[in-house]
C-alpha cells in the first residue's frame, strides 16, 4: 500500500505542474485570466516576478521578469515536470531540476510569510528530490517501459 500512495502524490504533485502550465498557457482564469495567457501575449513568469517577489533577491527576480528565455524555460519545465510526474518517466532529472525550480521560487519570496523557513516550495522540492532517488514511479506509470527504451538505455541519466 505504501508505493501504491508515494504513485498517488508523484501524479497528484504532476497534475499541481501540469494545471500551472496549463492556467498560463490558456488563461483558464484560476491565476491567469484568458486576457493574460501566453497564448494572447502575457508572460507565464511577468506577474509572480514583478508582485510575488520579496526580499534580499527582489532586484535580481524582478530584472527576469517579461524575458521570452525565462518565460520559454518556466513553461517547458511545468509542462516537463507534469508529464514525468504523471506518466511516472524521467524522474530522476523532473526530480532534481524541479526541485531547483521550486528552491529558486522559494528564494523569490524570502522572507515566507507563514513560517520562517519552510513554506509548500520546500515540501514540493523535498518529494521531488524523493521522486529523483527511489522507485517512487513504478505503480501507475510507464517507468518499466520508458527505462527499457534505447534512449534511457544510451543516456542513464533521464530514467
Amino acid at each position: 500500500m505504501t508505493s501504491k500512495a508515494w504513485s498517488l502524490l508523484r501524479i497528484a504533485l504532476g497534475f499541481i505542474f501540469m494545471w500551472a502550465f496549463l492556467d498560463k498557457l490558456f488563461g483558464l482564469g484560476n491565476t491567469t485570466p484568458a486576457a493574460a495567457s501566453w497564448l494572447a501575449g502575457g508572460s507565464p513568469t511577468a506577474g509572480f516576478l514583478l508582485h510575488g517577489t520579496s526580499g534580499p533577491l527582489v532586484g535580481f527576480y524582478q530584472n527576469l521578469s517579461g524575458s521570452a528565455f525565462v518565460d520559454w524555460a518556466f513553461m517547458f519545465a511545468l509542462f516537463a515536470l507534469g508529464v514525468s510526474l504523471i506518466l511516472g518517466v524521467g524522474l530522476h532529472i523532473a526530480g532534481w531540476c524541479g526541485a531547483l525550480l521550486l528552491v529558486a521560487m522559494w528564494s523569490a519570496e524570502l522572507p515566507i510569510k507563514n513560517n520562517p523557513f519552510v513554506d509548500e516550495h520546500i515540501i514540493y522540492a523535498l518529494a521531488l528530490i524523493g521522486f529523483a532517488g527511489s522507485d517512487v514511479g513504478t505503480n501507475w506509470s510507464l517507468q518499466n517501459w520508458w527505462g527499457n527504451t534505447s534512449l534511457v538505455q544510451n543516456h542513464p541519466f533521464l530514467r
